[in-house]
Order: C-alpha cells, then structure tokens, then sequence
C-alpha cells in the first residue's frame, strides 16, 4: 500500500517538473525578431535608426586595450632579485613578493638579454603589477642595479 501511494507520488512530482520546464510561452518573439519587426517598423516611417549592436561595434573599434597602452600611461620602476627568466615573462622579488612580468614573446624588453637569474635589477614598465594580478602593462626595460 505504501509503496503504491510512494509511487503515484514520485509520478506526479515528475509529471509537475517536466510541466514546469516545458511551460515557456513558444509564441513570444526572440530577440532577434524582435529588434528586425523594430527596424523594419523604423523603416517604414522612415525614420533611420541605427541598431544597438552597430553603436557596440563603433565603441569597440574606438576602444584601447591595456596591451596597446597609451602614450601618457605612468612610468613605475621596481628594484629586485631576477629570477625564472623565460620567453615570454620574468619574475621578480622584492622584499620578500614576487611579482611576474609578462610581454610579448618577439618583443623582450630592453637589457633583458644582459641579465641573468640572481642579478638584482630594476624594471622600468608601465601598467600595474600586483602578487595575486596577473602583470597588466608594458614592461620597458631591465637594468643591472647597483
């Protein structure tokens, strides 16, 4: 008896689920023909409106990316220990943090290549560099500090 009420019981709280998913309303437009019945009602009152995506596109060619930086982008150095030398990054610590710097593989900043694991050097780069951030700038060059 029990397992007879367990039973219609299951069914019906499976029944109720796949009713509750499969009520969407299937005759409410997309937003797409939603946003073409809206051009096409523009343009037959004649009206010339441009669509929100073309505005996205415009703002997106007019943006600058952090890796493209910006001629008055601010100047930092840091002093520290070199270490993990690779193609792409570096790493250096300073008062006890590393901090990664990351630039383009074609592209190894300035006296890079006179420096080796262990020197201590200051960095010239631009951006920010945090210990938990992955580096986001420019890095312009390495020296050999004193």
């Amino acid at each position: 008896m029990k397992k007879t009420y367990f039973a219609i019981l299951g069914a019906a709280a499976i029944l109720s689920l796949a009713t509750a998913c499969s009520s969407k309303n299937v005759n409410e437009p997309t937003a797409n023909e939603s946003s073409q019945s809206a051009s096409s009602e523009s343009s037959s009152n004649g009206m010339d409106e441009s669509s929100p995506m073309d505005d996205l596109k415009e703002d997106a060619k007019d943006a600058v990316l952090p890796s493209e930086g910006t001629a008055d982008a601010k100047q930092s150095t840091m002093t520290g220990t070199i270490s993990d030398i690779k193609d792409f990054m570096f790493t250096i610590t300073a008062d006890g943090t590393d901090y990664e710097f990351s630039f383009e593989q074609d592209q190894k900043p300035d006296g890079l290549s006179d420096v080796k694991d262990g020197d201590k050097v200051t960095v010239t780069y631009t951006g920010t560099v945090s210990e938990v951030d992955a580096f986001s700038g420019t890095v312009l060059s390495v020296k050999k500090a004193e």
